[in-house]
C-alpha cells in the first residue's frame, strides 16, 4: 500500500466512525452544523492514519486504535477552528472553504472547537485505556500542542535560532503526530522496542511535516493548499525558509525523513506504508 492508498483507506474508515460519534451527540443548532462542517471538510486525516497504521504494524489489526484515531482528528479539527480565529491566525479559508468563524460566527466557532476537544475524550474513553487518555491529553495540552501554539504566538516578530524554532514545532505540530503513532502502537500491544522505534519515527515525521508546511506557505500553490500562501510572513512568524532559505529547508526536510526511515529499520514489509508516508510528507503539494 502506498502513502495515498493508506491515507484514503484509513480516512474512509475514520470518517465512518466519526459520523457514528457525531450522530449520537444530539448537539443544538447551529453548533451541530458548525461541528460537522469542520469535522467533515476533508483533509488528509494524517493523525488517524498514523494511529491506525501503527496499531496494524504491531498487531495486524487497526480496530483497537479506532476510537483514538477519531479522538485525534477531533482534537486536530478543534485546533484548526481556533487557529483560524481573528485573535489567532485570522484566516478566512481552510481547505478551500470559508473557515468556521466566517461561516457561523466567532462565538459558535469557539464553541465548536470546545465541543470537539471535549467529545474527543469521550471517544477516547472507548479504548478502555487510561494510558492512552493520558498520552493524548499531554500531547494536546500545555506541554504539547497548546503550549506550542503559545510559544509560536510569543515568538512572532522575534528572531529565533534553529533550536528555538524546532522547540516550538515539536510541541505545536510534532507532539500530536508523535502521539498518534505512539497511542496506536500502545493500543496494539507494542513491545518496548517496537514502541521506541515507532516513537522515533513519529518524532521525525512530525518535524518533517512542519518543515514541509513552512515551505508550502512560501512556494506552494494556493489552489492546491486551499488557503492563501504567505500567511506566515504576514504574521511575522519564524519559519524554516525565513531562517534557512528554501533550498536548505527542503534539504533538512529530506534529512529528517531519512532519519524517520532509519527508525523503521527493525520492521519488515509490514511498515512499508509508513515508509511511503514519510516520503509523501515532503513530496506533497498541500
Amino acid at each position: 500500500m502506498d502513502a495515498r492508498a493508506l491515507l484514503r483507506d484509513k480516512a474512509a474508515r475514520t470518517e465512518a466512525a466519526m459520523r457514528a460519534y457525531a450522530d449520537a451527540w444530539n448537539a443544538p443548532e447551529p453548533l451541530g452544523d458548525a461541528v460537522r462542517y469542520s469535522l467533515f471538510a476533508g483533509g488528509k486525516r494524517l493523525r488517524p492514519a498514523l494511529a491506525l497504521g501503527a496499531c496494524e504494524i504491531v498487531c495486524g489489526d487497526d480496530a483497537p486504535a479506532m476510537p483514538a484515531a477519531c479522538a485525534l482528528e477531533m482534537i486536530h479539527t478543534y485546533s484548526l477552528i481556533h487557529d483560524d480565529l481573528p485573535a489567532m491566525d485570522d484566516d478566512a479559508l481552510r481547505r478551500g472553504q470559508p473557515t468556521c468563524h466566517v461561516k457561523f460566527g466567532e462565538a459558535t466557532a469557539i464553541l465548536a472547537g470546545d465541543a470537539l476537544l471535549t467529545m474527543a475524550f469521550d471517544a477516547l474513553a472507548d479504548t478502555g485505556s487510561m494510558e492512552a487518555v493520558r498520552e493524548v491529553a499531554r500531547a494536546a495540552g500545555i506541554a504539547g500542542m497548546v503550549g506550542g501554539q503559545q510559544m509560536d504566538l510569543s515568538a512572532e516578530g522575534k528572531a529565533l535560532g534553529i533550536d528555538g524554532l524546532q522547540a516550538i514545532h515539536r510541541a505545536k505540530t510534532g507532539a500530536l503526530i508523535r502521539c498518534a503513532v505512539r497511542v496506536g502502537a500502545m493500543l496494539g500491544g507494542a513491545t518496548p522496542e517496537a514502541l521506541a522505534a515507532l516513537t522515533a519515527y513519529g518524532e521525525h515525521i512530525g518535524l518533517a511535516f512542519q518543515i514541509a508546511d513552512d515551505v508550502l506557505d512560501v512556494a506552494g500553490d494556493e489552489a492546491a493548499i486551499g488557503k492563501p500562501v504567505g500567511s506566515d510572513a504576514k504574521s511575522d512568524k519564524s519559519t524554516y525558509p525565513a531562517l534557512l532559505g528554501l533550498d536548505r529547508s527542503r534539504e533538512l526536510a529530506q534529512e529528517t525523513v531519512d532519519a524517520a526511515l532509519e527508525a523503521l529499520s527493525a520492521f519488515g514489509p509490514e511498515a512499508d506504508a509508513f515508509r511511503a508516508l514519510a516520503r509523501y510528507i515532503v513530496e506533497r503539494e498541500h
